[in-house]
């Protein structure tokens, strides 16, 4: 029993040192011709090469490679190996030869290596979008473009791009897209089928302008369509909103599209549900007088600022259903006075209406639309978006801005 203990130690020694000599630098099995005897050597490290095998005295002696040589890796090599990589046309050096590392060649951008040539990557054809782009080592992948995006062009860059939705951008389509083709848009002036086109309701605005500060930041409307939650408004959306649209105007644009693409989401399903139930009160109150075309033009001649012209007049009464003409013409006052608050314009028309002997259940009514949008709709709406689904961020930036 001790004797096999004994012997165990000693191999468990054995094991030890080995492991230790392992750990320091790879070995390899050198036959000595003066001793005839196998030695165990020490590897040279990379960018080295054996000078001069181990003896039983003697450790390696390792000697740096000479210039245009390399070694890779740990090795009991007699000499480097030579730098024998040369670029070949449509290539250009990577990385210059080293002493552990063999000269690595690339090809020029724009291609990619193919049995030892650099090919041109493959540009995608209209209709197929870049789904992969090429790299010095594989070709571009092409992908056929989906249901609702397109490509016109041929390139080995360009991705597929979304169709223009005509609809958010207050425009019909006129012809509708495929995968080569966008949607084109145009102006709806069909005014058998057009709607009245109340861009943002009384509602709609005393829930926005919470959203705008006084001062606006160049990148503000992109914070703020980073903040909302849900579906974010698309950059080729912002960028149409921007060109089409005066700064304030722009961010009741930008909420507007976003609540019409989250209109599916139960939390922007609550927010649209009190937006209507506010909607359906300002109309109980100002929807039920017909008001004539003298009675309007005196509406919009008592607020400050640009006057509403007597051809938008005209022309609101005949889109317009009766109950949606005073909407309207608010809607445009503000548009013409660079958003300018409409309640305000209205506060101020209302004291000045008296003089014009303007119907009184009209100026009552207006009143009460007043005082309905101050105590229920804004302080509400305010609370249940801004405050607690957008939190913080957009509250921190507008003190930024102020």
């Amino acid at each position: 029993m001790n004797k096999f203990l004994c012997c165990t130690l000693v191999l468990l020694d054995i094991s030890v040192k080995w492991t230790v000599q392992e750990l320091s630098s790879p070995k390899y099995l050198h036959h000595d011709p003066g001793t005839s005897h196998e030695l165990v050597c020490d590897q040279c490290p990379p960018g080295s090469y054996v000078k001069r095998h181990c003896t039983a005295t003697n450790q390696t002696l390792c000697a740096p490679c000479p210039d245009q040589y390399y070694a890779e890796d740990w090795n009991s090599n007699d000499e480097c190996q030579y730098c024998n990589t040369v670029c070949k046309e449509l290539q250009y050096v990577k990385q210059e030869c080293t002493s552990t590392q063999n000269r690595v060649c690339e090809c020029v951008q724009g291609r990619y290596l193919e049995l030892e040539f650099c090919l041109k990557h493959t540009a995608c054809s209209p209709g197929f979008g870049v789904a992969q782009p090429g790299t010095p080592e594989s070709d571009t992948v092409c992908k056929r473009c989906p249901e609702g995006f397109f490509s016109n062009e041929t390139s080995s860059k360009a991705a597929c791009q979304k169709h223009t939705n005509c609809s958010a951008l207050g425009l019909k389509t006129a012809l509708r897209g495929n995968a080569v083709r966008d949607n084109v848009c145009q102006e709806n002036t069909d005014t058998s089928s057009q709607k009245c086109g109340i861009d943002v309701t009384l509602c709609e605005e005393a829930l926005f302008r919470f959203a705008v500060p006084n001062q606006l930041t160049p990148n503000w409307l992109n914070i703020l369509a980073d903040s909302l939650p849900g579906t974010k408004v698309s950059p080729e959306n912002i960028e149409r909103i921007k060109q089409r649209h005066s700064s304030q105007e722009q961010t009741f644009q930008l909420l507007k599209l976003w609540k019409q693409q989250n209109k599916e989401q139960d939390t922007v399903k609550k927010i649209i549900q009190d937006i209507d139930l506010c909607e359906n009160t300002v109309l109980k109150h100002i929807g039920r007088p017909n008001l004539t075309f003298e009675h309007l033009n005196t509406l919009m001649a008592s607020l400050p600022g640009k006057k509403v012209g007597k051809e938008d007049i005209e022309r609101s009464m005949k889109l317009c259903q009766p109950t949606e003409q005073i909407l309207k013409l608010l809607n445009l006052w503000r548009i013409k006075n660079g958003d300018q608050d409409t309640i305000k314009g209205l506060m101020y028309g209302l004291k000045h209406l008296k003089t014009y002997h303007f119907p009184k259940t009209t100026i009552q009514s207006l009143k009460k639309v007043i005082k309905f949008l101050h105590r229920f709709t804004m302080y509400r709406l305010y609370q249940k978006l801004f405050l607690e689904m957008i939190g913080n961020q957009v509250k921190s930036v507008k003190v930024r801005c102020v």
